[in-house]
């Protein structure tokens, strides 16, 4: 495992998601993705629509760690980010930005 997942998506189906407020874990469709703006490289972590709670805990930190799973095997383990930005897609996913 590196600690930038790269800029090819990274599919799961669980991720068990860190913060300094919270801790949970969310099922559904998860993407992780390295991605690169104003020559500073972001992880960017799209997550399904949590509940609403949940989602305003999570746009309340200010950094983050995460374990992507897909069938149970680890597929990406996050060194400790802090939270740059949060959004939402088109679709309603949260979409959670940070940096090492």
């Amino acid at each position: 495992m590196t600690s930038f997942p790269g800029y090819r998506p990274m599919h799961g189906d669980i991720v068990q998601l860190t913060t300094d407020t919270t801790s949970v874990t969310i099922a559904g469709n998860i993407t992780s993705q390295g991605v690169l703006r104003d020559g500073c490289g972001y992880v960017e972590l799209t997550l399904p629509y949590a509940d609403p709670q949940q989602r305003r805990d999570l746009e309340k930190s200010k950094w983050f760690h995460y374990e992507l799973y897909r069938s149970d095997a680890l597929v990406y383990s996050s060194p400790h980010l802090v939270l740059r930005e949060t959004g939402r897609t088109k679709d309603g996913f949260l979409v959670l930005s940070g940096s090492p």
